[in-house]
């Protein structure tokens, strides 16, 4: 599959539609994203696994005549309408959907000003919403994805010079999330999280049947490792909501201001100019204990310190080996480890997450973590068989099915019902409205023909 740029730029010298009198289209499928590890890292410059999921948004825009954008989603009842001549006019209440619709217009009108074009733009999903796999950030890519592509710009400066690569586009989207300038690209307000790119990247640059490795600030390809066709990935939405409004807003903002506050002890204490964790830690082999100096007793600091450092330079590196090797039981530990970090070094976690990843344990799965920004959402569990071939015995010796995928899908499926019927006896009001799902890695966001 070609790369998003090259998608982008395609359509731009060769627009798709039926002759010049119809209207531009352009319709992009924009999957979620599996944190498999790499908790609060990337904003750090720090490193994450990720998978894309063959779950998400596909979001369709059909050119207006006039410079007004009309969003609608079958997941929202209510249409956001945005000026594209005065975008901040009527801001939306906080909280609403249309929050992130308007700031994705907003900085593509500072960054292209005047290039967008009024469109018909709506939205249909597959992916869970406030469960940890990233339908906020989905949103954003695709909502960007689509104007940009209407617009016709990714030959054209300041957009082909500043961004080169899908990691450099999902680096920028990043940006237009957090507010934070990229190059000459000027910032903007963003939505009001403190994050980094991981997701965006994770959406933008998923590799189908894999796992990706990447470093961050900037974002850096390390790795990339085969999930083999005998495991897949059962996801349990725990039913207590990772929104990012409110007071959930402010405790995933915490963490990361945390982490801000590390690097500014630093930057006070040595004169130097890093700005990021990870830059701070590879000054040299006095760095970490020079660090564990500056935060002294503060013990909020203490633990994000530590965890920082333990996911990013240890675990997330010796998991994707351990999985690379086939060592499913040296990925346990670590990933074991790193959901210990999220409990006691970052406190995102809730009793609900917490029990999830223990129950998936229990009931055999490889390895299980929490995921995402925390306090609520999901729990990842890698279930199956590394070597299931043709004609695989399943649990207790029954045969399961002709191949290792299908071995994997209904293998997969049981452990999800077991899950979720083990974590329904013991949080009966969360889970009723727990859900499960069964996926593997899949492809990165994609354009689609206007027919699909």
């Amino acid at each position: 599959m070609s790369t998003v740029l090259e998608q982008l730029r395609r359509e731009a010298e060769e627009p798709t539609h039926a002759d010049w009198s119809s209207p531009r289209t352009a319709t992009w499928f924009v999957p979620g994203r599996i944190e498999v590890l790499g908790k609060h890292t990337d904003y750090a410059g720090g490193r994450s696994l990720l998978a894309a999921v063959d779950l998400g948004h596909t979001v369709r825009a059909v050119e207006r005549t006039d410079r007004e954008l009309h969003v609608t989603s079958a997941l929202a009842g209510d249409p956001v309408v945005v000026d594209l001549d005065a975008p901040a006019r009527h801001p939306s209440p906080p909280g609403h959907w249309g929050g992130y619709v308007r700031t994705v217009v907003e900085r593509l009108e500072t960054n292209f000003p005047g290039r967008l074009r009024g469109a018909e733009v709506h939205v249909t999903s597959t992916l869970p919403l406030a469960a940890g796999m990233s339908s906020s950030s989905a949103l954003v890519v695709g909502l960007a994805l689509a104007l940009l592509d209407l617009a016709g710009v990714a030959d054209e400066p300041p957009f082909a010079t500043e961004i080169t690569t899908d990691e450099q586009l999902g680096e920028y989207l990043g940006c237009v999330e957090n507010g934070q300038s990229f190059g000459s690209l000027a910032g903007d307000r963003g939505v009001g999280t403190f994050g980094g790119s991981e997701d965006h990247t994770a959406i933008l640059c998923g590799v189908d049947g894999a796992l990706v490795q990447y470093s961050f600030c900037p974002v850096r390809r390390e790795r990339e490792v085969a999930l083999p066709a005998g495991l897949s990935l059962v996801v349990a939405v725990s039913g207590v909501d990772a929104e990012k409004t409110g007071a959930a807003l402010a405790d995933y903002n915490r963490i990361s201001l945390a982490a801000r506050e590390i690097v500014t002890r630093w930057q006070q204490a040595t004169g130097r100019t890093e700005t990021t964790l990870a830059d701070a830690l590879a000054t040299g082999p006095a760095a970490l204990s020079r660090l564990r100096e500056l935060v002294g007793e503060d013990s909020p600091l203490t633990g994000r310190l530590e965890q920082f450092v333990a996911e990013s330079e240890r675990i997330v590196p010796a998991a994707a080996l351990a999985l690379e090797d086939g060592d499913l039981t040296e990925l346990g530990s670590l990933v074991d480890e790193s959901q210990a970090g999220a409990e006691t070094g970052l406190g995102n976690q809730v009793p609900e997450t917490v029990r999830l990843q223990r129950l998936a344990r229990e009931l055999g799965a490889h390895a299980a973590s929490a995921f995402g920004a925390g306090f609520g959402g999901s729990v990842w569990a890698l279930v199956g068989r590394a070597d299931a071939a043709d004609g695989a015995d399943g649990a207790d010796g029954v045969q399961v099915g002709e191949s290792a995928e299908g071995f994997a899908e209904q293998f997969a499926e049981d452990f999800a019902r077991r899950w979720l019927a083990a974590y329904r006896e013991e949080f009966p009001e969360a889970g009723a409205r727990a859900t499960t799902l069964v996926t593997r890695p899949g492809p990165g966001a994609h354009r689609l023909d206007p027919e699909e």
